[in-house]
């Protein structure tokens, strides 16, 4: 079932998942992973990786990760790893948007709340922002945080932020490329390697392992590379970043930006697509879920 094209409006679906939040979350999760996947969730032996990410969200209680899904928490995380380097520059973090001094901001900048996805302004030229209405909807994004929908437990704790970075220019191909490092048990498998953001026709994810060679898998919702991504130059030291950031957790994704040789810290993810992706050839979910070895439970 394409719930998409039923439901076409974003805004929609997330109040119509908010009506449904005194259902319980395995009843909630078992329920959005038959209607976004069309496969009944297995629980008791979870085999795939979508499915893993499930029993994850459920189960799995390790207070590090609120931190770590914060974006403002995690910088002190990666700090805490020797990796301070790495971090974006912050120009300020807010309780609320009307604490924000637009004056002293550069010019150039990105707003994000702490506890959202999707929830960023990217600011190429102040003069020409609307102040006023940015302000509103950093303030609706704060309030109006969709909580439960999701069902992903390390969000529930986060209290929601402002935080002003620096604004991170293309790269000499024009570019910003994410490199997102799949890591199980502190080890990195495999990654996404996501180009072409700020191209019309969208963005373009392809599908490799650790010693960079392109994989023969891609997700069903996002069209594969043109043509091969390029090795960076300091690969290998992005691979021992996401090991040492890794090491603490079953499962974490670790996302970092390469611009011209300079590695900088994007996120830490626990619940990637919230577990609902799909994979052609759908053999890669269980390749994945292979490396996913399921912690004790700690609910």
């Amino acid at each position: 079932m394409d719930y998409k094209k039923l439901i076409r409006s974003q805004k929609v679906r997330l109040k119509l998942l908010k009506l449904l939040d005194f259902l319980p979350d395995r009843l909630m999760i078992k329920l959005q992973y038959k209607i976004k996947t069309g496969r009944t969730l297995n629980l008791l032996n979870p085999v795939r990786f979508t499915e893993k990410l499930q029993w994850y969200k459920l189960y799995y209680r390790e207070p590090l990760m609120i931190q770590c899904s914060d974006k403002y928490g995690v910088r002190e995380y990666i700090s805490s790893k020797g990796y301070e380097d790495i971090l974006v520059p912050l120009f300020g973090v807010y309780e609320k948007a009307e604490d924000i001094d637009f004056d002293k901001l550069p010019d150039k900048f990105v707003l994000k709340t702490t506890n959202g996805s999707h929830t960023n302004i990217l600011c190429e030229d102040k003069s020409k922002l609307d102040i006023d209405k940015t302000r509103k909807t950093l303030n609706q994004w704060i309030n109006n945080w969709a909580g439960k929908v999701g069902r992903e437990w390390a969000y529930h704790g986060i209290k929601p932020r402002i935080i002003c970075e620096k604004y991170l220019d293309k790269d000499k191909n024009d570019d910003l490329i994410d490199y997102k490092f799949f890591c199980f048990n502190g080890e990195p498998h495999f990654l996404y390697v996501i180009v072409e953001r700020f191209l019309e026709d969208g963005i373009k994810l392809g599908i490799y392992d650790t010693s960079f060679n392109e994989l023969p898998y891609k997700r069903a919702d996002i069209r594969g590379l043109k043509k091969e991504a390029i090795k960076p130059k300091n690969f290998e030291k992005m691979v021992e970043i996401a090991k040492k950031l890794s090491e603490d957790f079953a499962h974490v994704r670790v996302d970092f930006y390469n611009i011209d040789g300079q590695i900088y810290f994007g996120e830490l993810t626990f619940y990637t697509a919230g577990g609902y992706q799909k994979y052609v050839s759908d053999e890669f979910d269980f390749i994945m879920g292979e490396k996913f070895l399921l912690p004790s439970s700690t609910s």
